[in-house]
């Protein structure tokens, strides 16, 4: 597997709803902050948690923890922060090898306000992340990738762009897919008919989502009228239903997955991210569908009991203790191509 996403460093804190209220922050979304206004919200927050987090590396660390291979293009700068992440995400065994940046925006943070509900509302500095570019896709990475995931909030930074349809094509050049997450409803609001034509052009072809962003982009209050948009749009589809668990949708056949029980919601961080961790899994390990919803869901239910976006816990004994991991078929790989030659 191999992952494409911003690199941050995330900060969270934990907080009260009226702080969210005194410092105009759009609860459960994540909005796009300048380098003062950064400053301004991290004077203000309480005691936090620095850990290395972007929605597309949470993914990465979600398969290795699971055994799967996983590789990851993210941009972070030469300091500090830079540092911290790329040793982090090494850590959690996730190939990781863009080079940094010298001398220009520093390694990019997201501020996290989780209020008691769980919730968690996202302001995030890119910093040095809009510069990832065509020249940090290594092409022996893609093309030994069963498949290349890559979220959706790389369509905010615009050279992302070039390097996502550039890996999109040496994927599929070597008989690759392609998957993307469509991040959040606002995200879904900014990119629509972009993220339509990524889509029904066969350049997307596995597409991850919740319920709220498959509603907005299809503009419908109506979830069944979305799932069935969704269905004639792309090849296959999961959509996550928090506490319901999951659809999933591949032609005329729908599946539906049930949530893992919880002992108590702490924090959704990385919920989506890890979903998309356990199902990607399970895909390119030739499980079926609803096994591959199991393992999304086991994976979402362990990280949000949890501060912070990537588990703490090893997964892969997690889903051999949830009887997931049985025998793999015969030709199973772990996520990249020449596993399997």
């Amino acid at each position: 597997m191999l992952c494409i996403g911003n690199a941050i460093v995330d900060i969270l804190s934990r907080t009260e709803d009226n702080f969210l209220v005194d410092n105009g922050i759009i609860k459960g979304a994540m909005n796009l902050i300048d380098a003062e206004r950064a400053e301004l919200l991290y004077s203000r927050k309480g005691p936090a948690i620095e850990a290395s987090g972007g929605s597309a590396g949470n993914t990465a660390a979600g398969i290795a923890s699971l055994g799967g291979r996983s590789a990851f293009f993210g941009k972070v700068a030469a300091d500090e922060l830079g540092r911290i992440y790329t040793h982090d995400i090494r850590g959690q065994g996730v190939a990781f090898d863009t080079p940094p940046l010298l001398d220009s925006a520093p390694t990019a943070r997201c501020m996290i306000f989780v209020t008691p509900d769980g919730e968690r509302s996202m302001n995030t500095y890119l910093g040095a992340c809009v510069e990832l570019g065509i020249e940090d896709i290594e092409s022996s990475k893609v093309s030994a990738a069963q498949v290349v995931y890559f979220e959706g909030y790389l369509w905010d930074p615009p050279r992302a762009k070039e390097a996502i349809l550039l890996a999109a094509k040496i994927a599929h050049e070597h008989g690759r897919e392609v998957s993307m997450t469509l991040s959040d409803p606002f995200c879904v609001d900014r990119y629509r008919d972009e993220f339509l034509d990524l889509m029904r052009s066969g350049t997307v072809d596995i597409v991850f989502a919740n319920e709220a962003e498959v509603k907005s982009l299809y503009q419908t209050s109506s979830f069944e009228s979305a799932l069935e948009a969704l269905r004639g749009d792309c090849k296959l589809a999961a959509v996550t239903r928090s506490e319901l668990g999951s659809i999933i949708l591949r032609g005329d056949e729908t599946v539906e997955v049930k949530a893992i029980e919880i002992d108590a919601l702490v924090d959704t961080t990385g919920a989506g991210d890890l979903y998309a961790a356990g199902f990607l899994f399970g895909y390119t390990n030739g499980y079926t569908l609803e096994e591959c919803g199991n393992f999304g869901s086991l994976a979402a239910g362990i990280v949000i009991q949890q501060i912070g976006p990537r588990p703490m816990h090893n997964l892969k004994d997690l889903a051999e203790q949830f009887g997931l991991i049985k025998a793999f078929p015969a030709k199973a790989g772990t996520g990249f191509a020449s596993d399997n030659a």
